[in-house]
């Protein structure tokens, strides 16, 4: 996207789902982290992947969406579940609305907002990102 000229639509629709991914993998690898322990010797392979790939996008979205305890997460935290909500939406309008146009410049500051906020969660206190990773993967039966 840093060529001038006006970039076609198609690419700009794959630059939202480039940053929604990015989001997402972001997550999915803190959540992995935390409930697993980082990847290496002392970890098991098949319990890290295992703890990646149980993050799903509808229930962490649907979990992010809950501001009364998206709230009770500190502030960076709270923000990235906001900033994922958003880029998934945006990747959905990308992916399945033809009829909506896409502006670059959008997507560049919508590119240092996402930037800016995994970049915050993952510098966030281990013991908080560990709540927020059983948060948006375990289907709790209590409220």
């Amino acid at each position: 996207m840093a060529n001038r000229g006006k970039p076609r639509q198609v690419f700009l629709r794959r630059a939202y789902s480039s940053l929604y991914y990015a989001m997402f993998h972001a997550l999915a690898n803190s959540c992995a982290d935390m409930l697993i322990g980082r990847r290496g010797k002392a970890s098991s392979k098949h319990a890290w992947v295992q703890i990646y790939r149980a993050v799903d996008h509808g229930y962490a979205k649907a979990q992010c969406t809950n501001a009364k305890i998206l709230s009770k997460f500190p502030p960076d935290i709270a923000n990235f579940g906001s900033v994922f909500v958003n880029a998934q939406i945006k990747r959905h309008e990308a992916d399945y609305n033809p009829y909506i146009r896409f502006y670059k410049s959008a997507i560049l500051n919508d590119r240092t907002i996402v930037q800016d906020a995994i970049t915050r969660f993952l510098a966030c206190d281990p013991k908080d990102k560990r709540a927020f990773a059983s948060w948006v993967i375990i289907r709790s039966r209590a409220a």
